[in-house]
């Protein structure tokens, strides 16, 4: 595989949980002989009842289902929707349980979305199975057909047998996975390829953004729920926007599900207005998606672009380049500016002191972590 760039696909936006979550159903329910589902977030409610049901029902009628969980992410899942799991014939694995191995491995974590179906189809995001995806938090997921399926294929086989994956303790099956199939080339596709980062040692995610940025030609507009970014990053921002381009970033408001990630972000935010990137803090709820539209490149998936998710994290994001589709996340992008509240850079160069307090303190502890690595 190796970020191969492949023609002939098919990419299909679905933006909130309303349209994405029933077309991932839909697809499970229509599968034939395989499904493929890789999540971090995976907690006991009304989501997961809803996943385990149609996973187990699609056993029943004799497809192969597995499903990969991050042994962290996955701790508030129960024993007995555990067991449920197993018993309905889904085959579970655990990436990297938390040990006492060592503290470095216990951070690595398995942060990437992936459902494959039938080796024909397959959705990515930054979609888990929690109910804060149901009603609490705005999320975006993509549908993904053509030959780039395989690749996001291979990811999963590739951590499914990885040395860090684990079945539960008791659970002794041997977790076969069914025979790859192939997917279909469109002939009137687009060109796309699945992009993974594995911490530290391999960043390609993080060095694709760095070039787009860098050779944007009218906008660089980019949407992520935890706003940390390396200096690297930043700095790619601000000579984007002093050489003329747009830059916006589309970033939470005070729904947050950890203010202190935000107020530490919030440190950048002068710098950066300063050069000319406009900033929207989205108002209606946590905005949870990532995503980027630069000029007709997008880039959709699990990758937050901060220190943390890009130093241990396992990621997976789907690259596109195809002005239709950039037209379509154009007008998300929009739609969710005029959702948000824009920061004045005048009104913010003169915010209180109580404010910057707490841009200094998550700062420290922000700067305190990143030194983990």
């Amino acid at each position: 595989m190796h970020n191969v760039w492949r023609e002939g696909n098919q990419f299909t936006l679905l933006p909130e949980a309303s349209r994405f979550l029933p077309a991932m159903f839909e697809a499970i329910n229509a599968a034939q002989h395989y499904v493929l589902v890789e999540l971090y977030l995976m907690e006991s409610g009304e989501l997961a009842d809803q996943v385990s049901e149609v996973l187990i029902n699609a056993v029943q009628r004799g497809v192969s289902v597995c499903l990969l969980l991050d042994g962290y992410g996955s701790m508030g899942l129960s024993n007995d929707d555990r067991q449920r799991l197993r018993q309905g014939g889904v085959q579970l694995r655990f990436f990297n349980p938390i040990g006492f191995h060592s503290l470095a491995l216990n951070l690595s974590r398995d942060h990437r979305k992936i459902v494959v179906i039938d080796g024909v189809l397959a959705f990515t995001g930054g979609f888990g199975a929690v109910d804060e995806f149901l009603n609490a938090w705005y999320e975006i997921a993509l549908r993904i057909e053509g030959p780039v399926v395989a690749d996001w294929e291979q990811l999963f086989r590739r951590l499914w047998s990885s040395r860090l994956t684990r079945n539960e303790k008791g659970d002794s099956s041997r977790g076969v996975l069914p025979e790859q199939r192939e997917p279909q080339v469109h002939t009137s596709g687009v060109s796309g390829r699945a992009m993974s980062a594995r911490g530290y040692r391999y960043q390609a995610i993080r060095h694709s953004l760095h070039d787009r940025v860098n050779h944007a030609g009218e906008r660089v507009w980019l949407c992520t729920p935890y706003f940390v970014p390396t200096f690297a990053l930043r700095r790619r921002l601000i000579r984007a926007a002093r050489r003329g381009i747009d830059v916006r970033l589309l970033l939470p408001g005070d729904k947050h599900d950890h203010p202190g990630v935000r107020f530490a972000g919030q440190r950048f935010y002068q710098a950066l207005l300063k050069a000319g990137v406009r900033i929207y803090e989205f108002q209606p709820t946590f905005i949870h998606a990532k995503f980027v539209l630069i000029d007709d490149w997008i880039s959709i998936g699990s990758c937050n672009f901060d220190h943390w998710n890009l130093h241990w994290n396992l990621e997976a994001n789907q690259e596109v380049i195809d002005p239709q589709l950039a037209a379509e996340v154009r007008q998300l992008f929009e739609r969710n500016f005029a959702a948000s509240q824009e920061v004045d850079a005048v009104a913010w160069a003169a915010r209180p002191w109580g404010q910057r307090a707490r841009e200094w303190i998550y700062g420290v502890l922000d700067a305190m972590v990143t030194r983990l690595k």
